[in-house]
């Protein structure tokens, strides 16, 4: 499922992608961090809405969804 997750994400031409199973072993919840320009100027809500199609199969997600502007100000 992770593999999945992570083709599903590279629609969104991606910098950067993080995924976490902590679902002891059963995939079906995860965290995820995506850093992609598609996020530029989009609020969190509209940001969400762009991945919610993709990740309909996913019981638990925790989405952390950055605009590079804003992960490069996180990563320094």
């Amino acid at each position: 499922m992770k593999d999945q997750i992570e083709q599903k994400l590279k629609s969104l031409n991606p910098l950067h992608i993080e995924i976490v199973d902590f679902s002891d072993g059963c995939g079906l919840k995860f965290d995820v961090k995506v850093v992609s320009q598609e996020f530029e100027g989009k609020s969190l809500v509209d940001r969400h809405r762009l991945l919610e199609e993709e990740m309909k199969s996913v019981h638990a997600l925790t989405l952390k969804t950055l605009a590079p502007s804003q992960w490069s100000l996180k990563s320094s």
